[in-house]
């Protein structure tokens, strides 16, 4: 072997053991999921008492005692949505959201700040995000004695999605609803970074967050809904969510709605269609 060949071949090597070394000190510091998925804020922009809501500034707990902070705002019915929200920002960037939604279904909504969002404590990962979601679940039943099946609906957006098809597959909850939400991060880092070896960044990356293969787990009523011009997460993964979800299930197609403004560019339509569902899952009409 020529001194060039050894030359090309020792680079390679050393390379290859450059990205194994790195790869490993990645996921062991959840580097990349910093990077790529979570971009969380502390500073609340607003509050509901801001938009004139009624509300109550809930603190409650993990089971490994992250403190979690939440609202809990009070409707006319016995059903309460159970706010799963994105991957940016934090709940105080969703408060107009939160009055709208709370005027045009008359339920009682609860939106809390995973751990590392907004006044959270902790640092955001998948698992740590499954724990607070369970803990969100855990304190609206210790709060009103509810029996889940019968009166809490996840509401999952984007990431948030993700979030609610785990909790939806692990408890019987009155419904789930996904909204913007996407398959899997995997499918997301290959639309999002195709230039990218996205089978490599995937192995790096230590958040999976995989809907598509835990929403058959759900046996509640699903209902997605999806903007057709989202340019972030495309709609043909909200219908594969939808495709493999059990019945009794619908879809609602958010004509002209992108990403980020759903509730803005669906109006009435939209949200008579969540109401209809959180009215009768089984059966929206």
């Amino acid at each position: 072997m020529g001194s060039r060949v050894k030359r090309t071949v020792r680079a390679a090597v050393i390379a290859l053991l450059v990205v194994a070394v790195a790869g490993m000190v990645a996921r062991q510091t959840r580097l990349l999921d910093r990077q790529f998925i979570f971009f969380p804020e502390r500073d609340l922009a607003a509050t509901p008492a801001e938009v004139g809501l009624d509300h109550e500034d809930v603190r409650f707990s993990t089971r490994t005692g992250e403190g979690l902070h939440g609202w809990f705002v009070p409707g006319d019915g016995e059903t309460t949505l159970l706010w799963f929200h994105g991957n940016a920002g934090n709940i105080g960037d969703r408060v107009d959201n939160l009055r709208m939604l709370h005027d045009a279904l008359g339920a009682s909504v609860f939106i809390f700040d995973y751990r590392g969002y907004g006044e959270s404590e902790g640092t955001a990962s998948e698992v740590a995000m499954y724990e607070d979601a369970e803990a969100a679940l855990e304190f609206l039943r210790s709060k009103n004695g509810v029996d889940p099946a019968e009166s809490i609906v996840l509401f999952g957006r984007s990431l948030g999605g993700a979030v609610a098809v785990e909790i939806a597959a692990r408890h019987q909850v009155r419904g789930v609803v996904l909204e913007s939400s996407f398959t899997s991060v995997r499918d997301m880092a290959r639309k999002t970074y195709p230039f990218l070896p996205t089978a490599l960044l995937t192995r790096m990356i230590e958040s999976r967050f995989d809907a598509l293969s835990r929403i058959s787990d759900v046996h509640s009523p699903v209902l997605v809904l999806h903007g057709d011009r989202d340019d972030l997460v495309p709609v043909e993964q909200g219908r594969k969510l939808f495709d493999a979800a059990n019945e009794p299930k619908s879809f609602y197609l958010i004509e002209g709605a992108s990403h980020n403004d759903t509730y803005l560019v669906g109006g009435e339509p939209y949200f008579d269609a969540l109401r209809a569902f959180i009215e009768n899952p089984v059966d929206p009409r």
